[in-house]
């Protein structure tokens, strides 16, 4: 029963975006990704987001924007800018043959295999066997592409008033205001 719920737990965790949280690697348990900083001046931050790969572009750069928010607000500063920033787009694509495909069964199954009977105008009934012909799925292919995303930027904070029509520059509470009902924090286990 316990095998049963840690399964359970795992694939559950796998199949959800990463939440606001403080950087998983893929070994810990529960989704990975997420925020990380370092402090590269007295003012100054790098700080990251890293999505897995059911998380979208959008927020991924939003959780970015709303890590440098709280992190200004955290060292006592009111706003900051954005010195630099990077999106690093990661896309991994598998084909496979369709796993449904199996015109042949074998002698488990006393070499039985699928046909079909169908009426053609010209020549009356007929039987079709997919090893004679190809049908509408025999060589189909399976094409899953996995796409990740990761934000990073550095930020410099500043105290005092908020310089208006400066196009880098974020007032700290307002992106918490604005992006923080769009926040979706790990559930608890």
């Amino acid at each position: 029963m316990l095998f049963g719920l840690t399964l359970f737990a795992s694939i559950a965790a796998c199949t959800t975006a990463t939440p606001y949280q403080p950087y998983r690697p893929e070994s810990v348990s529960g989704v990975h990704g997420g925020y990380s900083d370092q402090r590269i001046a007295a003012d100054q931050y790098r700080v990251r987001f890293h999505g897995n790969e059911l998380t979208s572009r959008e927020r991924v750069e939003g959780y970015l924007l709303y890590r440098a928010a709280e992190l200004s607000l955290q060292q006592g500063y009111d706003w900051f800018t954005i010195l630099d920033r990077h999106t690093e787009h990661d896309v991994q694509t598998y084909v496979a043959p369709d796993p449904l495909y199996r015109p042949y069964y074998g002698s488990g199954y006393g070499y039985w295999r699928p046909y079909w009977r169908y009426y053609d105008r010209r020549n009356g009934w007929d039987v079709w066997y997919p090893e004679w012909g190809t049908s509408f799925w025999y060589d189909r292919v399976d094409v899953t592409r996995i796409e990740s995303f990761e934000a990073d930027a550095e930020i410099q904070l500043h105290h005092g008033p908020f310089p208006v029509g400066e196009p880098r520059a974020f007032d700290a509470r307002k992106v918490i205001s604005d992006l923080g009902p769009t926040i979706e924090l790990p559930r608890k286990p």
